[in-house]
Order: C-alpha cells, then structure tokens, then sequence
C-alpha cells in the first residue's frame, strides 16, 4: 500500500482527549412531524475509518450535512478536529474533506488544473508535489492533464478524491462515494480511505454496501429513525448480536429498533390523548 504523506502547516483546536469528532446531543428537526435527529452523540479519535450506517430516511444525510457545516442543529453541539461547527465553520471547512457521489468538476479545465483550483481555496499555492503524491496513490496516469469533459466516471472520481485530500483534512468525509464506480475506481478509493486513516486522521464513511463497510469499517454506529442504536467496533457488533456478518447483524438491530421506537412512540400518543 502506498502511504501518502502530506503535511499541511495547520492548526487544530483538538483537546488531550484528541477526539477528531464530538457530537453531543444533537437534534434537527425540519416541521412539526418529522425529527429527523434525535439526541445524537459520538466521540471518535483519529486513525480509523468509522462506519455511518442506516437505512434511507435514517439521518445520515442530515448528520454529515451539519458536520460539513451545510445545516445547523437545532439543537447540540459539534466540534471537528476542535472547532466548533456552528460557531467556527471557516475553521472546520479547512480540517474537511468531503466527498460524494455528485461532486462536480470543471469539465474544460485538465484534472491537474482543477486540483491545482481547489488547492488554491485553501492557499495552497505550492501544491505540485502534493498532486503527483495524489496521482502515485490513486494511480492517476497521464491523462491526468486531459480535460475532463473526456474522463470516464472512474476517472471523475479519482480526481474529485483526490480533491477532497488536497489539503490533508483531519476528518475525510465520504459520503456513499463508491456509487457507480467500477472494480479499479473503488479500489482506489478505499486504498485512499485506509492511507488516510493511517496518518492518525479520521475517516467517515457512509455507505448502504454492508459487505463494503464491514471490510472497510473499523468502527461503526446505526443510525435507525434520527437515532442512534447501536455502535462499536465493527466485528465486536458482529458477534454481539450472534451474527457472522455485518448485513445481517444491521438488519436484525433494524428491525428490532424500528419495533422499538414504535411501540414507545405508540405508547406516548396514547398517554397524550388521555
């Protein structure tokens, strides 16, 4: 494996606990009926990828979307490598890398040139050696100064990757980023993820692939109904539940969670009509 040493002169407001990610209690709702976080926390520390899992309409989008200072809480606190999301956004922007399945590029620049753009929004002028240490790891031949209008999907991807660690982010968000990739593509990606992970920074994956997470995941939690259920390591989670995989250990704490959260939510709509 190729290990990608990039060292950017960066701050961080990181306590002795060095927890790269701190969520405390953090609730979103977006109308009266639908809460779609309820009372989230986590701590993690870095040099690990950490699963975030959920089936659709979970909070996972909404979660990663307040950590990547999209939305706000309603209520809660986050704080990033330190810096607390709401009131230090600008510093958590650049402590992130955030990657998804949508990510756009500028289809007349080469990829060299829209790294070297995106390097520039975090005033890394001298970023040459950093884009070929980018390319050795992601295996990103030539074509690299093509335009990308011409780049497969795979090859999308490997540039917007590489993208997102073009400042060397304490937190690398991937959010199902291996959508649509082909078998080299999602290779490269999670050679990235694990490089990553190994420098001592955290890695976030969101993902719906169970096989895909429980291969990769040192960590997971499930997030069921803007809850969160069950968490730890993710072979420990596995034989908890008296399973030998991930997929069926995460449907069977779906299915008794959601039963749960129903029958209390049941519960309380009969104690308010009385």
């Amino acid at each position: 494996m190729v290990r990608l040493k990039l060292r950017v002169g960066r701050r961080t407001g990181l306590s002795n606990a060095n927890f790269m990610l701190q969520i405390q209690d953090v609730s979103k709702r977006f109308n009266k009926d639908r809460l779609a976080l309820d009372q989230v926390s986590l701590e993690q520390q870095g040099g690990q990828i950490f699963g975030v899992l959920g089936p659709n309409g979970a909070g996972k989008t909404t979660l990663l979307r307040i950590l990547c200072t999209l939305l706000r809480a309603d209520h809660g606190s986050v704080r990033i490598a330190g810096f607390d999301v709401a009131r230090q956004a600008q510093e958590v922007r650049r402590h992130i890398g955030v990657l998804n399945a949508d990510m756009g590029l500028y289809s007349r620049l080469s990829g060299r040139e829209n790294l070297q753009f995106f390097a520039s929004m975090y005033d890394l002028t001298q970023c040459a050696d950093r884009i070929d240490a980018l390319c050795k790891l992601l295996q990103i031949g030539s074509w690299i100064d093509q335009h990308v209008g011409g780049y497969s999907t795979g090859m999308r991807q490997k540039i917007n990757i590489a993208r997102a660690l073009i400042h060397a982010p304490r937190v690398l968000i991937l959010d199902e980023a291996s959508n649509g990739l082909d078998v080299m593509a999602r290779r490269a990606l999670v050679e990235a993820a694990r490089s990553h992970a190994q420098e001592g920074n955290l890695v976030l994956y969101s993902t719906h692939v169970m096989t895909e997470a429980e291969a990769l995941c040192d960590r997971v939690a499930i997030l069921i109904e803007g809850r969160i259920v069950a968490q730890g390591e993710t072979k420990a989670l596995i034989a908890q539940h008296g399973n030998t995989n991930l997929e069926d250990a995460f449907v069977q704490i779906a299915n008794q969670s959601t039963q749960i959260l129903q029958a209390g939510s049941t519960s309380t709509k009969k104690a308010s009509d009385l």
